[in-house]
């Protein structure tokens, strides 16, 4: 049996658990620059006519007025808890598949089937404990059930976030609830497809002929339709991908004309991008460099460029790869505009335990490897950024994007954590 375990409202939850005060209210959370509402909790979807991916300054007086709360977007403290919990779910299972950053399937077949009911209550309350992120749990026989149970398991209160496919009456049951456009991996073309072939619920495409799924849906569909009739065709993936490609966009926080901003900007983004590089122990053969303007702008002139470059031989080296990037974007920079985003993207990834060495390379590279290692060494332990290229600069402020509402990151920086104060109440008589 598998569970698929899915986080609620999980970036508006991130922001509760250091809040306790925000329980039962309003949360959101925005995009990149304060631009548009990308999460909210349950209290904040009710209220229908705040509505999503809309722009803040929009509906600013509509927030204000039902009292919401909006936080600007923290990765860093969302990433890190996303570890905590898929830590947690490996206490139950030594099988977990890390399918996004607020869900994973979770392998529980060396559980019997009476026990998988307490269990999945077991596995939302010591997330709960551990984390302070509700969470819901759906299982069954299949990836594609539990995904669907999962959906209903929080859809239905009285199912206290948990629910087991556990009978075949439950299945019928559940696939019968389940309309077609919501069944996991149904795109919009093969649901109106289903539909027009007098289908209107995941029961009844499960009870098709498997001949007309595989004719109308090739291999993918039939292996789904298999899912949906409890057939396991997909199997837990513990394996972590290897990235085919590492990129960053970030727009500025205002838009830009000096080229000294633009460059350190840039050269911050290869650092963050190279990080992950190294952290995934792969080096880059080409990187690609863009620059553009705002688009939505009525009164900019516009324009947009890049320019991919191939290394001299590939590497996740920071001092490397931002002189071939700033190499790039001298390139492509043009005076007379008001930038508004650059980019840096690192293409033909590789092993670096399988470089193909150039003829010419001297002790340089083993130079430049053993200096990368000092700086993550000290960046690791003082924090992120403490040690960088002289071509970062230090006006960040100037370029960086708007985090007017940013939470402290609690769990990653030292000068972020939490204080608790331990002032004694006063003795009233």
């Amino acid at each position: 049996m598998i569970a698929l375990v899915d986080c609620n409202s999980f970036y508006a939850s991130c922001e509760q658990v250091f809040r306790p005060d925000l329980q039962n209210k309003p949360v959101v959370v925005l995009s990149n620059n304060d631009g548009c509402i990308i999460a909210a909790n349950k209290e904040a979807k009710a209220l229908a006519h705040i509505p999503m991916f809309q722009p803040v300054f929009k509906i600013k007086d509509l927030l204000s007025r039902n009292n919401v709360v909006c936080f600007s977007s923290n990765y860093t403290l969302y990433s890190d808890l996303s570890k905590r919990v898929m830590d947690t779910l490996r206490d139950f299972s030594p099988f977990v598949e890390e399918y996004s950053i607020d869900e994973s399937f979770v392998d529980l077949s060396h559980y019997k089937i009476e026990e998988l009911e307490s269990i999945a209550h077991k596995i939302k309350d010591t997330v709960y404990k551990n984390t302070g992120i509700p969470v819901g749990v759906g299982i069954a026989k299949t990836k594609s059930l539990s995904k669907i149970a999962n959906k209903y398991a929080k859809k239905i209160a009285k199912n206290n976030n948990v629910y087991v496919v556990d009978t075949e009456s439950k299945r019928q049951f559940l696939l019968k609830e389940c309309k077609i456009k919501d069944i996991w991996g149904i795109g919009k073309k093969h649901a109106i497809r289903i539909e027009n072939a007098g289908k209107k619920n995941a029961l009844e495409f499960a009870n098709m002929p498997v001949d007309w799924v595989r004719k109308e849906m090739t291999v993918i569909g039939e292996r789904l339709w298999r899912e949906l009739n409890n057939m396991p065709c997909l199997q837990i993936n513990t394996n972590i991908q290897v990235k085919k490609g590492i990129g960053t966009a970030k727009s500025f926080g205002f838009k830009l004309s000096n080229y000294g901003l633009i460059e350190e900007a840039c050269s911050y983004y290869v650092s963050e991008v190279a990080d992950l590089l190294r952290q995934q122990q792969s080096a880059a053969t080409h990187i690609e460099i863009f620059l553009q303007t705002n688009y939505h702008s009525n009164t900019d002139k516009q324009y947009s460029n890049k320019i991919v470059l191939t290394l001299n031989e590939p590497t996740n080296s920071t001092i490397a790869l931002t002189q071939k990037a700033l190499i790039g974007l001298k390139k492509i920079y043009k005076e007379g505009y008001r930038y508004k985003k650059v980019g840096v993207n690192l293409l033909g990834l590789v092993p670096e335990n399988e470089i193909q060495m150039s003829l010419f390379n001297s002790c340089k590279k083993i130079e430049s490897k053993s200096i990368t290692n000092v700086i993550d060494l000290l960046n690791s332990k003082y924090g992120k950024n403490k040690v960088k290229l002289a071509t970062v600069g230090n006006r960040e402020k100037e370029w960086a994007l708007i985090k007017e509402h940013r939470s402290p990151r609690y769990t990653t920086q030292w000068n972020e954590l939490m204080t608790i104060s331990n002032k004694k109440t006063p003795n009233l008589k």
